[in-house]
């Protein structure tokens, strides 16, 4: 039997896709393109990037003196990014295999492809490079993190949670006493995750 919510994830898979598409016409419109995992942009247009790119003397000279004084703040935010993504892996690699839960590829989180922008100068490169590990291995513990919570307590929250993770919605209801049994039992032929 169809509900309203499977209709409502469906619409959401299309409206997805959709975007998908509008991307790849966004990426034509700025004349690059994939190549196996590749960026290749047209020669104009990395020409017309290295003329607008900022040189990094003028970049830091012009740079406001609370951003320069604050940086050591955010760049020491690695150490905890670090040592969390580090446990979560060790975590992972013991524990999915034991429960029978699909392991979440790194890979597919982490993106390191702002280095191709050549209107960016080094500095800004590694600022892209700090932004894409740390959102990156974040999304990577949230989607660990999901699969932990799909395994042991498939439950929605009785009060509305802000962005929840896209797993949430095949949850239970809060007080669905038999559809949780039910998720239970479901998962004891094995995890199965959409894209894993």
């Amino acid at each position: 039997m169809t509900t309203q919510l499977d209709t409502l994830m469906e619409k959401l898979r299309e409206v997805q896709a959709e975007i998908e598409v509008e991307l790849a016409k966004r990426r034509e419109e700025l004349r690059f393109h994939l190549e196996n995992r590749r960026i290749v942009f047209e020669q104009e247009v990395l020409r017309l990037h290295r003329e607008i790119k900022v040189g990094l003397t003028r970049y830091i000279r012009e740079a406001n003196p609370l951003v320069v004084l604050t940086a050591p703040i955010i760049y020491s935010m690695i150490v905890p990014i670090l040592l969390l993504d580090i446990s979560v892996m060790i975590y992972q690699a013991i524990c999915f295999p034991a429960y029978g839960i699909p392991k979440v590829s790194r890979r597919d989180y982490l993106v390191f492809d702002r280095n191709h922008l050549a209107y960016l100068n080094i500095l800004e490169k590694i600022n892209c490079a700090y932004c894409s590990y740390a959102n990156g291995a974040i999304a990577f513990m949230r989607e660990v993190a999901a699969r932990t919570e799909i395994y042991w307590c498939p439950i929605k929250h009785a009060r509305r949670v802000l962005g929840p993770h896209p797993h949430y919605q095949g949850f239970a209801d809060f007080g669905d006493a038999e559809a949780y049994r039910a998720k239970l039992a479901q998962l004891k032929d094995g995890m199965k995750i959409e894209g894993a």
